[in-house]
């Protein structure tokens, strides 16, 4: 799907890696309901679904008002959003789940999501395509150093990017101005040349479009846009094979 008539390619691009290039973070309901039935009998008498609602709307609010620096400590992150929502369900009068059960059961949802995490399909050789055809490619990336870093040696990105850039590397990360900025200024372009694709509205399309930068938004399951969202993409697609040129 198209908003625009666009040029073939830009002369760069910046690319997002989580649930952008890579099967990462969506459907985090469903995600928490897998891992509560995993524990099923140690959240007893809650049903897990009851469990991963009540983790699900506890993880929106953390979120909803953290800072940035939780992006940074998402292990943590997730251990508190786990012991808030057992407090929301003790609150209603149920059983108080313990803190040691909230700490393992945020921490198995951690390693179930990097054990579950793939290349999107076509991913890897829509890179090779740009890059080929001359496109200066950034990997702009949120998140910790060693978390991000494992994932990009562990799906083979290192040597398919120009530039490597993780916020807890570089100290700054979207959407703060800094991040797009220094992306393009290592790579020698202006946002005239530029191209910023991402699954994050805020961090993909609004603030990059606030530059100047075209900002295309991927939307892999096909969900469209949020119901009252005022954000418009430039351009919307559901996979990177989208923007390959057809020869």
């Amino acid at each position: 799907m198209t908003t625009h008539t666009t040029p073939a390619l830009p002369r760069a691009m910046l690319i997002d890696m989580d649930d952008t290039i890579l099967s990462a973070y969506s459907k985090p309901e469903l995600a928490w309901t897998i891992i509560a039935t995993e524990f099923a009998q140690e959240i007893a008498p809650y049903e897990p679904q009851v469990v991963a609602a009540a983790i699900t709307g506890a993880a929106r609010a953390f979120w909803s008002t953290a800072g940035a620096e939780w992006r940074i400590k998402l292990v943590e992150a997730r251990q508190i959003t786990v012991r808030k929502g057992f407090a929301a369900l003790a609150a209603t009068g149920g059983r108080a789940l313990p803190d040691e059960l909230a700490v393992r059961i945020g921490d198995r949802f951690t390693a179930y999501r990097e054990e579950q995490i793939f290349v999107f399909p076509g991913a890897h050789e829509a890179i090779d395509e740009f890059k080929a055809r001359g496109v200066k490619l950034a990997l702009v990336t949120n998140g910790a150093a060693d978390m991000q870093r494992a994932k990009i040696e562990r799906f083979a990105l290192a040597h398919r990017f120009d530039h490597i850039q993780i916020e807890g590397e570089h100290g700054f990360g979207k959407p703060e101005e800094k991040a797009y900025r220094h992306a393009m200024a290592t790579l020698g372009v202006g946002p005239e040349d530029t191209w910023m694709v991402g699954d994050n509205l805020e961090w993909e399309i609004t603030a990059p479009q606030r530059l100047g930068i075209y900002a295309i938004w991927i939307d892999v399951h096909g969900d469209g846009l949020p119901a009252g969202s005022t954000v418009k993409p430039d351009r919307i697609i559901r996979a990177l094979t989208e923007l390959v040129p057809v020869r």
